[in-house]
């Protein structure tokens, strides 16, 4: 929803789109382990097994939450690290 509007003008503002596109789909990707949304956690919680609680399925996420977290500040300050293979593999 909010990209078709702030991708064109981050785009204007000399925003590397390989960078861009890399950043959203690792938020995108962190959405999907997150309340009120987290659609992995309820897929998760439809094949657990009844002794597992919804609490210890969203505990359990928690680290992978926080790794993608450190990426995005990561990619953020060195935004190099998502565009060095691109630029490699398909020049300037």
């Amino acid at each position: 929803v909010v990209v078709p509007i702030v991708g064109p003008i981050l785009l204007a503002m000399g925003v590397d789109p390989v960078w861009l596109g890399v950043m959203m789909a690792i938020n995108l990707q962190t959405s999907f382990l997150t309340p009120p949304f987290g659609f992995a956690l309820f897929y998760l919680r439809g094949v657990a097994p009844d002794s597992v609680s919804t609490g210890q399925i969203y505990r359990g996420a928690v680290p992978f939450v926080v790794i993608q977290l450190f990426m995005l500040a990561l990619l953020a300050y060195f935004p190099q690290l998502a565009t060095w293979l691109p630029e490699i593999v398909f020049g300037d």
